[in-house]
């Protein structure tokens, strides 16, 4: 049984996909709603997936629900906020028990199916209106995430870095939405919103076990059906050149200062060369073998961490480093000399060779979990692609040395951000 063989169906309203396959002991359900990410929604979007996570119709309280789920033997209920490219992903995911390894003849897929659907589409409310004591303590909760960003310097860093690189665009969004807005939500707009959200989302369900696919089909088809929708599909505006680069110091009392630096791929998942990209991150700063990991931390001394990552629906690069303040102008400049050697071609065989079987292996290791497995498919739904997870290390390992500068050369250095302590030298 291949355990990536996915198979997709178009449901009333939704997508269904199902992976046949006997790797994992349970079976798992996994949700997703993705819509364009908007200031007027961002913050109301944050907080609907916890609100009906907390409470349903039929559970009407926390331990109700939680209750319910220790009698399905343990079963697992979380949710996810992510943003993808200028899109904002909600997921739910239920983990639950196959029955095939029970003695009890308990029907579990379906007990867990009703259970996800009470969830999705039975909410705890009253005439047009969540109940309230549900939405203050979760409008109190989602606010303590929002701040929890500003406390956590790292996290902080980053968001400011982005939030400057894409002023005007969606991405520079935060996914938790902005603590001035959660107020303004109540009741009754959030339920006007989960109304349009399951009426005009792009919605998909991946199931994960050892199930049929017929079975599942047949159980889902009479469980779960919405109206069928016109999908809502993000125009990227096109992104004006910056004739310098963007640099920006911010002043806190840290004592690490925090430098991050932003730059355009102009590549995105689903181009041709996607996979060059990411061979271009592992040995640029993805791993521990990387450059930047090896000359700004190993050689130079200058960084308590350092590494890049992209945002592949995006088309963008961010190296994030923890600097002493005085270091700020030399770790800048030995960032800048990296990417000009990959430019250059200055990276060795054994260097490729090396991120390649460290993505390989990532790969491998993401996939040996049914959550891993389901973000790596769901790559396809927000790009509308459908590049097999065969012909995605397949691609990786043909790609050239010379494929990998063409990619470094289309990279844009567009702005740099250094948060620094308020005794730093100016």
């Amino acid at each position: 049984m291949d355990s990536t063989a996915e198979k997709i169906t178009n449901m009333q309203g939704y997508k269904l996909h199902v992976i046949e396959t006997d790797k994992y002991k349970t079976n798992t359900f996994v949700w997703k709603m993705k819509a364009p990410l908007t200031k007027e929604d961002v913050t109301k979007r944050a907080l609907l997936p916890h609100v009906l996570q907390s409470s349903s119709a039929k559970y009407p309280t926390t331990t109700a629900l939680r209750s319910y789920l220790d009698e399905l033997y343990g079963a697992t209920l979380f949710i996810d906020l992510a943003k993808k490219g200028e899109y904002q992903i909600i997921t739910f995911t239920l983990e639950i028990a196959n029955e095939k390894f029970l003695s009890d003849p308990t029907p579990l897929l379906k007990k867990g199916f009703e259970l996800l659907f009470e969830v999705l589409t039975n909410p705890n409310v009253s005439g047009n209106a969540f109940d309230q004591e549900t939405v203050n303590k979760e409008k109190r909760t989602l606010k303590q995430r929002i701040q929890s960003v500003y406390d956590d310097k790292m996290r902080y860093s980053n968001v400011r870095l982005l939030q400057e690189m894409c002023k005007g665009e969606p991405y520079a969004l935060q996914v938790n939405g902005e603590a001035e807005d959660v107020d303004a939500i109540t009741p009754e707009n959030l339920y006007e919103y989960y109304k349009k959200a399951f009426s005009e989302d792009e919605m998909d369900l991946y199931v994960i076990g050892d199930v049929k696919e017929e079975e599942v089909k047949s159980l889902v088809d009479s469980l779960l059906k919405f109206e069928n929708r016109t999908l809502k599909k993000v125009v990227s505006a096109d992104i004006q050149k910056k004739e310098q680069v963007n640099e920006i110091k911010e002043e806190q009392d840290v004592k690490q200062g925090k430098l991050n630096v932003g730059y355009r791929t102009n590549i995105v998942y689903g181009d041709s060369d996607y996979f060059a990209l990411q061979l271009f991150n592992g040995i640029f700063g993805g791993f521990s073998h990387s450059k930047l990991f090896i000359n700004v931390r190993e050689k130079a001394s200058l960084a308590y961490y350092v590494s890049s990552r992209l945002e592949s629906h995006k088309g963008l690069m961010m190296v994030s480093s923890g600097i002493d303040l005085k270091n700020y102008d030399q770790a800048v400049g030995i960032i800048r000399d990296q990417l000009e050697a990959m430019k250059k071609g200055d990276f060795s065989d054994q260097e490729l060779n090396q991120t390649k079987a460290v993505i390989r292996n990532q790969i491998l290791e993401t996939i040996d979990t049914s959550r891993g497995l389901t973000e790596i498919l769901y790559h396809n739904v927000v790009a509308c692609k459908d590049i097999k997870l065969e012909q995605w290390i397949n691609d990786m390992e043909k790609t050239t040395k010379e494929e990998i500068v063409a990619v470094a050369n289309k990279i844009e250095l567009d702005t740099i951000y250094f948060l620094t302590g308020t005794e730093a030298v100016k």
